[in-house]
This record gives C-alpha cells, sequence and structure tokens, in this order.
C-alpha cells in the first residue's frame, strides 16, 4: 500500500465520494486508505472501463492477465481518466 501525502490527509474530499462516472469511461482502481475496499491488492493501479451501476458504486471491467473480470468499486476508490471508450 502507498502512504499519502500530507495534504491528502484527514478528511475525505466528497467531491471523489460522490463523483458521477459514464459507461464507458476509463478508470484507474487507486484504494482510498481510509476507506474498506473490496478489491484485491493486484488490482490496484489497474485501469478498467466503467460498465454500469450496482446502488452508489461502479462495475468496472478488468483485463486481469487473460482473463476478463468485473469489481464493483465504491467511487472513492476510482480516478477518472482522460479518454471516454
Amino acid at each position: 500500500m502507498s502512504r499519502k501525502k500530507p495534504r491528502e490527509k484527514g478528511k475525505i474530499r466528497l467531491s471523489t465520494m460522490f463523483q458521477k462516472l459514464e459507461v464507458g469511461e476509463r478508470v484507474n482502481l487507486k484504494k482510498e486508505l481510509s476507506q474498506t475496499s473490496n478489491h484485491p491488492k493486484r488490482m490496484e493501479g489497474r485501469t478498467g472501463i466503467i460498465e454500469g451501476m450496482k446502488g452508489k458504486a461502479y462495475i468496472v471491467r478488468i483485463n486481469d492477465f487473460n482473463e476478463e473480470k468485473r469489481y464493483v468499486v465504491k467511487p472513492i476508490h476510482l480516478r477518472r481518466l482522460n479518454k471516454k471508450w
């Protein structure tokens, strides 16, 4: 796990917690250390595509070596990338 920089410590930014992502957007998985997450450690830093929503969380499709997998991830653990597919 990575360590937070001093300016990132403390409260969680509400804009990242309530960010709205669209289907087809590319995202990067980055664990928010102050919140629990369900995705395995080896998925840290991987890039995936949003497939839909499940409650308040997003379904993210990620290629794990040769296998395609889907994870349900809260938006606080996702970072938006520029391109849209």
